[in-house]
């Protein structure tokens, strides 16, 4: 088994590549000890040393650190992943899966909502997927859409532009009725 490893815009995350499907439909976002319990993969991963955050896309696994050199991390990422994959353990626990997002808009804003669900989901979601993140819709206000970044987009230095200048524009363009673009 040959994994691959990417570098992404946020030096404390890098995109690990198994060469085969990670999660068959969202994607999961693990942040702490009480969340990886749904994942015997997040358990080992958050084993290692320095690693805080496991995030899981169609074909991806994003690690993120405090601390530490990948370098030096890498090996036992590594390992733990390939170890994963052959013993045959699924991803998930039996019974866990992401839980569904809780969104809030206007019933009026309904077709908004739904061109700007659209957009970001054939748009803005691939080209976050390759920096081994993900971005989802959380609510449509006054002009304000929310949307909430995962893995190596949580945290990223670059989130901020991303967020205003590339989102809030693309969504402008498209959708005069937005002003504004904020993270959850």
């Amino acid at each position: 088994m040959f994994i691959q490893t990417e570098a992404t815009p946020n030096p404390a995350t890098l995109k690990f590549l198994p060469g085969r499907p990670v999660l068959e439909t969202g994607t999961l976002d693990i942040r702490d000890r009480a969340a990886a319990a749904q994942s015997p993969l997040a358990q080992r991963l958050l084993d290692v040393p320095n690693v805080t955050g496991v995030f899981y896309g169609a074909d991806f696994i994003s690690i993120t650190k405090d601390g530490g050199d990948w370098q030096q991390m890498k090996p036992a990422i590594l390992g733990a992943i390939m170890e994963h994959y052959m013993s045959g353990t699924p991803l998930l626990a039996t019974g866990a899966e992401d839980a569904p997002a809780d969104e809030f808009f206007d019933a009026a804003d309904a077709e908004t909502v739904a061109t700007i669900k659209d957009l970001i989901e054939t748009r803005v979601r691939p080209a976050v997927a390759g920096d081994g993140g993900d971005i989802t819709f959380k609510g449509y206000k006054e002009g304000v859409v929310y949307l909430h970044m995962k893995g190596a987009c949580s945290g990223c230095p670059s989130s901020t532009a991303t967020l205003q200048h590339g989102i809030q524009n693309l969504l402008r363009h498209f959708v005069p009725d937005v002003q504004e673009v904020r993270p959850v």
